[in-house]
């Protein structure tokens, strides 16, 4: 079992709260890296996880779900640090001991790719995003951290990226908050245990103009960074020359658009990935809730949006005004494969098997190949299921949708 794959187990454990599981894969990271006080640590948490276990068994202390989130909590912390050494170890990750302030390539290299940030570093971050004549390099730096956080969990430092949300310059600021809502999605059930970033983000996040953001990820699903960079109005008054020489030689003819290219190309390219997690993520979350709430016209909104992109998730008990929308949709001439799908299974769920067959057909016909129709079509199967339509029906779909040749 490779690394990711221990990970990934672990991780379901934690999701489950099934804490001896994870200890499991921990002991074995320990015995890897032979570090003494990681597995003191974990004899440690072991030993307080029996305790509790023995205390639930002969008694209902009404303190005992408290401890057991205490437990949790110290479980990931020691595991995301543990995770990190493992990946220097393995080589997947460099060692690395800072970074050239002056140097852009460094600051983005280093945020980007370091697996131990240190708090000194951090705090350097938080200034350079909310000085406004260090912009472009806030802006670099914060979208690399945000690569950074997606794949190594690291309280300190998505506590730092939620900090620069306050940041007086709104397009670092913008940055930061699109960051922290899909890191947070990304990793709701971790965030459950660290109630500590909960409450910054909401002391930080404005929830109107959170629900904005949130509207323009959900709508640059299909986006690149690159796009959403060249949508900006910038100015050359937003890049002093100072800036403009951190990236790299200017001359007379360089404009500010050149400069922004220039920057775009050294950032990440796991942004797009982030924005196209969120149709997944975010309906499931406390942050949905949080930015969303009871307000039904926000709701009516965030609907749309999901099924402008494709999306039927917060459709599916709702298929009257699903059906609705996507008709006008496909009246308008701008329909996608994915609107044709969507309207199929709003026909199939309603007994319209032939209707939804034909526009199954003709979604098919719009994509690039059978395959590509099927990776449209087959991760809606559960949910088709899920609302009624038995699975053999679905499977003798699937089959003549296949055997059509159009």
């Amino acid at each position: 079992m490779n690394l990711d794959e221990q990970r990934n187990m672990m991780e379901h454990a934690m999701t489950e709260r099934m804490l001896n599981h994870a200890f499991v894969v921990l002991r074995q990271w320990a015995n890897t890296l032979n570090f003494g006080p990681y597995i003191d640590r974990i004899h440690s948490l072991e030993n307080n996880y029996r305790q509790l276990f023995d205390y639930y068994l002969i008694g209902n202390d009404p303190e005992r779900d408290i401890i057991h989130d205490q437990l949790t909590t110290e479980v990931y912390r020691l595991a995301d640090e543990m995770y990190a050494d493992m990946l220097l170890k393995n080589g997947q990750r460099p060692d690395m001991h800072g970074f050239e302030p002056t140097n852009i390539s460094s600051v983005i290299n280093y945020f980007s790719t370091c697996a131990h940030l240190q708090e000194e570093d951090l705090d350097w971050l938080v200034e350079v995003a909310t000085d406004p004549e260090r912009a472009v390099v806030g802006l670099a730096a914060t979208a690399a951290l945000s690569a950074n956080l997606r794949d190594i969990f690291d309280e300190n430092a998505l506590l730092a990226l939620i900090e620069i949300i306050g940041s007086d310059n709104t397009f670092v600021a913008d940055q930061a908050l699109a960051s922290a809502i899909l890191l947070l999605a990304y990793w709701d059930v971790r965030i459950d245990f660290f109630k500590n970033i909960q409450e910054r983000f909401m002391e930080n996040a404005d929830e109107q103009r959170a629900f904005h953001i949130m509207c323009a990820l959900i709508r640059s699903v299909n986006k690149s960074i690159k796009q959403m960079i060249d949508e900006e109005h910038i100015t050359p008054d937003d890049l002093p020359d100072e800036i403009w020489n951190l990236v790299g030689d200017q001359n007379k003819e360089s404009s500010v658009e050149d400069a922004m290219r220039k920057i775009e190309n050294l950032m990440p390219k796991t942004e797009e990935n982030f924005v196209r997690a969120i149709v997944e993520l975010l309906p499931e979350t406390w942050i949905f809730d949080y930015i969303v709430g009871e307000d039904e016209d926000r709701n009516d909104r965030i609907e749309r949006i999901y099924l402008e992109i494709g999306s039927m998730d917060l459709m599916w008990d709702r298929l009257d005004d699903a059906e609705e929308w996507l008709v006008d949709r496909l009246r308008s001439g701008k329909a996608t494969p994915k609107d044709y799908i969507n309207y199929g299974h709003c026909c199939f769920l309603k007994g319209d098997k032939m209707m939804a067959y034909e526009n199954y057909l003709e979604a098919k016909r719009l994509c690039n190949g059978v395959r590509a129709f099927f990776d449209l079509f087959r991760p809606d199967r559960k949910m088709l299921v899920e609302k009624g339509i038995p699975l053999e029906q679905v499977y003798l779909m699937e089959d003549h949708l296949l055997s059509k040749n159009e």
